[in-house]
């Protein structure tokens, strides 16, 4: 009998890793990512299983949380294939030589300090190097294409359909045999927002054996699009015409590509103050350029874009900021700016920067587009601190902050629920990627609105895939659920 476990993303949000073992003795990974936040100290320890005896790993898109421990997985023995879509393998590459030449510098730093105490001997070496990531493209890969099934491994057959949620993002379709009958389990990777201005709509499937799901929004609808782009061309306008700059922590891969769309469309109605806008991220400017590439992946809005101009993200005055001394230049801009920095979670980046230098002025803005998760600064800002700690000091928030939640490249609750009532038949669900609230909301709501049992998905614990389940019709019970 089949067998799910999870070894992240488990009543957390970040470190996806799911482990399907088949009857036949094949083992198939779904991702395998970086913990964050108040979990980052799980990085370090064991992956709880043998990455020996892993045959195939099947990545659903390039986010550090579900690409960030393949060099780890690497170093510790796994030598099968990696399957994902050829945006995934561009970016996951920009994405894990980020992550590995940040962990070199911070290990440099560290070292440096212990070396004047004589503790040299106590700093943790990085969970992998530059090197490392390279190593990573030595094992074979397979490319795969929305819509059009693979085998990747004996009995085994997989399909990439189309997520929305960042580019190259999907969902998988594994089909497998077992008992004499084929099975179908569905791993939901993270689905998009159906209202998103870069990605295009997420696909659907009619039928799945099995559904693991995500649940980051498991307990809430976002804000209607159109208000949190009113909301964020308001605050962007109001800080300009203050004499204010604005700060926005963000996501170097879709999130970025989704402000710089909207503040094209602002500067093409006329509704920018005169400003300078600079993308001080080098990852996010890598990913922006692998975005050009694909117009036809992305939104009817981008692809518009290019066919009036060429191009889907250029704006008069956006400036590209690679070198660190470009980047410390800014902060001598005192007011009209619009500087986008990661890290998108303020877990690190450029952005920590721009915050010791502007967050403590009033007529600055700082504007919150992504999920902050629990332990982060992005966190405690967003629930009201009034002093945070940077680089050994302590900084008084007195900047306005605000959180758009709309922009989220996640479906929220509603969306969730009328993806899985896309389905026509559908067996067992499961719940991953979701802290423990949103996980039993979401529980709750699928069992009233789905009239489906659904299983929370524990760190570690095997999950036995009945080989015979029952496919039941779905239908969705009308909600008048509130926004978040």
């Amino acid at each position: 009998m089949a067998t799910l476990q999870s070894f992240g993303a488990d009543r957390v949000v970040t470190g996806s890793c799911h482990v399907l073992r088949l009857e036949n003795g094949v083992n198939v990974m779904i991702d395998c990512g970086m913990f964050q936040g108040r979990e980052e100290h799980r990085n370090d320890e064991p992956f709880g299983f043998d990455p020996k005896e892993i045959d195939v790993l099947l990545v659903t898109h390039a986010h550090l949380d579900h690409v960030g421990r393949i060099p780890k997985l690497v170093k510790e023995g796994f030598k099968g294939t990696i399957v994902a879509t050829q945006a995934t393998f561009e970016l996951a590459n920009v994405v894990l030589l980020d992550s590995a030449k940040l962990m070199e510098e911070e290990y440099r730093t560290w070292y440096r300090k212990a070396q004047r105490r004589g503790e040299e001997k106590k700093v943790k070496p990085p969970l992998y190097t530059v090197e490392d990531v390279e190593n990573v493209w030595l094992l074979p890969t397979v490319r795969a294409e929305y819509g059009r099934g693979i085998d990747v491994a004996k009995g085994v057959r997989a399909t990439y359909h189309n997520a929305g949620h960042i580019l190259g993002s999907a969902f998988l379709e594994i089909r497998y045999k077992e008992a004499g009958q084929t099975h179908k389990i569905v791993f939901s990777g993270d689905l998009g927002n159906r209202k998103a201005v870069v990605m295009p709509h997420i696909d659907q499937v009619e039928e799945a054996h099995h559904l693991v799901i995500e649940s980051t929004y498991g307990d809430r609808n976002h804000r209607p699009m159109k208000e949190s782009v009113k909301e964020f061309k308001k605050a962007v306008r109001d800080t300009l015409l203050n004499r204010g700059n604005v700060l926005i922590p963000s996501f170097a891969i879709e999130r970025t590509q989704d402000i710089l769309c909207i503040l094209k469309e602002m500067y093409l109605n006329k509704e920018l103050p005169y400003c300078k806008i600079f993308l001080d991220s080098p990852m996010a400017i890598r990913a922006t350029n692998i975005f050009t590439r694909y117009v036809e992946d992305l939104s009817h809005k981008c692809q518009e874009f290019f066919r009036k101009d060429g191009d889907v993200f250029s704006i008069p005055n956006l400036h590209f900021t690679i070198d660190v001394e470009d980047s410390k230049r800014i902060n001598d801009v005192e007011r009209g700016a619009i500087i986008i920095a990661g890290s998108g979670m303020c877990t690190g980046g450029r952005i920590l920067h721009h915050f010791k230098h502007h967050i403590w002025n009033k007529r600055n803005t700082v504007i919150f587009v992504g999920y902050q998760a629990e332990g982060t600064i992005g966190r405690k800002i967003v629930e009201g601190a009034r002093w945070i700690k940077l680089y050994h000091e302590k900084v008084r928030v007195k900047a306005r902050i605000y959180t758009i939640n709309g922009f989220s490249a996640h479906a929220d609750q509603s969306e969730l629920v009328s993806w899985m009532g896309g389905f026509k038949r559908l067996g067992d669900i499961y719940l991953v990627h979701g802290e423990s609230d949103k996980e039993e909301a979401l529980k709750k709501v699928v069992k009233k609105r789905l009239e489906k049992k659904a299983t929370i998905v524990e760190q570690g614990k095997p999950y036995r895939l009945d080989p015979k389940p029952k496919l039941k019709k779905v239908h969705v019970k009308k909600n008048r659920s509130k926004h978040a």
